[in-house]
């Protein structure tokens, strides 16, 4: 399986988990990424995620986002078709980067796209999408029951 985390997941571990819901997407992120170091799923990284990694001001937390990334054995560009559906996605109400991810997750032909923001997440799903974006505590619960 193919896996897209958005930087809103790879910064999850980072938060304030004083909060529950916090502390548990934090858990289920890095149960996904030691899935993926250890070759049960592939993560797939973009130059997308890069790009919005370098705006994270705090350079020790933008070291240890981009050690989580290191799970990475993918790395997708952003194409021509991906920023045409980028800005469809943009007139459906996704803000600019959750459009440039989703359309890079969906050029490559990822099986999920996994976020930690609420938003996205909702108007995600009123769209017809080749993929499926979820939030990596519900989903990564669904796995586990099918397993």
């Amino acid at each position: 399986m193919r896996l897209y985390l958005d930087v809103c997941c790879l910064n999850r571990p980072f938060d304030d988990l004083s909060q529950e819901r916090v502390q548990f997407e934090s858990d289920a992120v890095l149960a996904i990424l030691a899935r993926c170091q250890s070759g049960i799923w592939t993560l797939v990284s973009s130059e997308i995620i890069d790009l919005e990694l370098g705006k994270i001001h705090n350079n020790d937390k933008r070291s240890k986002v981009y050690a989580l990334l290191s799970a990475a054995t993918e790395r997708v560009a952003l194409s021509e078709a991906a920023i045409k559906r980028a800005v469809e996605f943009q007139k459906n109400g996704i803000k600019p980067m959750d459009s440039l991810h989703l359309a890079v997750a969906e050029d490559s032909n990822v099986d999920m796209l996994i976020t930690t923001d609420d938003s996205f997440l909702h108007t995600a799903r009123k769209l017809d999408l080749k993929i499926t974006v979820a939030n990596p505590v519900i989903w990564f619960m669904e796995v586990m029951q099918n397993e």
